[in-house]
């Protein structure tokens, strides 16, 4: 028996360039085929199938599609880290590094610019503080804003620095969003606030779920989704 298909307690993977790229799979209730996906940073192949669909199918499906995954992994953005006099993208827009040796530490933003001093050598980390504070505001009045839409109390939030999710809401109800999300427009940052949000009231993906969701976002959803699906990969190409 091929080795993708042996039924122990291994993660499921596939094989691609020689490397064992572990298989996500997850059953939609709306889903009428198979899809594959590559994580935004490619750090796992994703299947989605029918409720009905078999595993044995959906890894069958991602190992017949290795050379597909290769060029997916291969057109992935590579991470880079920030430089002075280079773009910082912020809310969906690209923000110009102003470093100045004699500059304050603290980043300040101006218009079209982010303004900081301090060492050029740890600029990168310090940026990245920088847009987690940012996130964690943002992120933070978005919950504050739609869980007063859906009539529940505001959770706890956290930043999340998953590679492999967006969003998610715990059992306890403590809400956790991807920092990442910062550098996406803001009706895409919103509209995962507004998912996690909706998962307080139905934590499944039931007709009940997309109802609620539907009446707390006032942002247009499916134009957030087909950018997180377009450009989502693009958010991990700084900072890793």
């Amino acid at each position: 028996m091929l080795d993708w298909l042996r039924r122990d307690h291994q993660e499921p993977t596939v094989e691609v360039n020689g490397v064992a790229l572990p298989i996500a799979i997850k059953r939609h209730p709306t889903a009428k085929r198979v899809v594959l996906r590559i994580a935004p940073d490619g750090s796992e192949a994703r299947v989605t199938l029918p409720r009905w669909g078999r595993t044995a199918d959906a890894l069958e499906f991602a190992n017949s599609r290795a050379d597909w995954l290769a060029r997916q992994i291969e057109s992935l953005p590579r991470a880079a880290a920030p430089v002075a006099g280079g773009n910082l993208r912020y809310c969906g827009r690209d923000l110009i590094i102003d470093w100045q040796p004699g500059a304050k530490r603290k980043p300040v933003l101006y218009r079209d610019r982010l303004q900081i001093g301090g060492p050029e050598e740890n600029l990168g980390p310090r940026l990245q503080r920088w847009l987690e504070r940012e996130a964690l505001q943002l992120l933070g009045e978005d919950l504050v804003q739609f869980c007063a839409a859906a009539g529940v109390t505001v959770p706890d939030i956290r930043l999340s620095r998953a590679q492999r999710r967006w969003g998610s809401c715990s059992s306890s109800g403590t809400v956790r969003i991807n920092w990442r999300l910062v550098q996406a427009p803001d009706n895409v940052r919103r509209s995962v606030v507004a998912h996690e949000v909706a998962h307080l009231l139905h934590f499944d993906h039931g007709p009940e779920f997309h109802a609620a969701l539907g009446r707390i976002f006032d942002g247009d959803l499916p134009a957030a989704n087909c950018w997180l699906k377009r450009e989502g990969r693009a958010l991990y190409a700084v900072f890793g």
